[in-house]
């Protein structure tokens, strides 16, 4: 799980793009390294955590894949991908915890990370989604200039070539993302009134620039498209809230169920399979989940994945 792949695949983006960076219109390749994401190599694993502490349950999911070392390497950029799409209070459940970033956060820089930066694209005013949200608080409380919470900037998409694409070929991403050694999804699950459910992949589309409502039609596999090209390392879905009606954007507070559980896998498709049961919906009755296990990104079937709970 921690082997240098995904950091090279990303130093190499770099260093044969920046002198790219300039040109408009220009399409750039990753190098086509995503077109092994080697995640059914072995039984994927996922762990389940559960308790009243987001912080500490946080902590132990990511420790029954066997801590963040298996992640994370010393000198690493590390995105985090947290949803903080929404001018949302945390009890809201339209945004991630900000006490799971902040675990899955220190827990990075304790393995060793030389930078940990936070962003979204957010759909509401994005000084008021990091305020309202509790992220802004969180990382101002870290006092660790290691972690920044940063703004999205229109001007750093770069269009790239998503070499295992079906529906999508090529789609602008945020240049944070591809410079990153490697990349933390970090959702929280809810419905959504559009893909059914936002779990893992869904919750990468902030990292991606252009019309988003072009994923609208066809969105599972524009989801799986996407998550192929972007290839994060580990999600860890916030669920210590569920948001069970009324998403993306939810705001009463009785359509919101409190679970108080964090799961974990670098297993993307597993994850969100996992992620599906918490609905009471069958995984395979997402087009997103279908639609990434058939280009072999994960595992859909939880009797194949090891579960780990604590």
């Amino acid at each position: 799980m921690s082997g240098g792949d995904g950091c090279l695949t990303r130093r190499k983006f770099v260093k044969g793009s920046l002198i790219l960076l300039a040109a408009p219109g220009m399409v750039i390749s990753p190098s086509g390294a995503h077109t092994a994401l080697g995640i059914q190599a072995k039984v994927p694993e996922l762990a389940i955590s559960e308790g009243g502490d987001p912080f500490a349950i946080t902590v132990s999911s990511i420790q029954g894949l066997g801590g963040m070392s298996n992640f994370v390497n010393r000198g690493d950029t590390v995105l985090l991908k947290p949803n903080i799409g929404w001018d949302r209070r945390v009890e809201q459940g339209a945004t991630t915890h900000p006490e799971v970033v902040r675990a899955v956060s220190e827990m990075c820089l304790e393995s060793g990370a030389a930078k940990v930066v936070i962003l979204d694209r957010t759909c509401n005013d994005a000084r008021r989604c990091y305020r309202t949200s509790g992220m802004q608080d969180m990382v101002n409380n870290l006092s660790d200039r290691r972690v920044s919470l940063d703004f999205i900037r229109e001007n750093r998409f770069l269009k790239v070539d998503l070499p295992l694409g079906v529906a999508i070929k090529s789609w602008p991403l945020y240049e944070e993302a591809l410079k990153a050694d490697i990349i933390i999804n970090i959702p929280i699950a809810k419905h959504h009134s559009i893909s059914r459910l936002t779990l893992g992949m869904k919750n990468l589309m902030g990292l991606m620039g252009g019309n988003r409502g072009f994923f609208h039609s066809g969105i599972g596999q524009k989801l799986a498209d996407l998550t192929s090209a972007l290839n994060p390392r580990l999600t860890v879905l916030d669920a210590t809230r569920i948001l069970i009606r009324n998403g993306p954007t939810g705001g009463r507070l009785e359509d919101v169920r409190n679970l108080n559980r964090v799961a974990a896998s670098s297993d993307p498709v597993a994850l969100d399979a996992y992620g599906a049961t918490l609905f009471g919906v069958d995984p395979g009755d997402l087009s997103f989940i279908t639609a990434a296990y058939r280009m072999g990104l994960g595992e859909m079937d939880l009797r194949k994945v090891r579960m780990v709970e604590s």
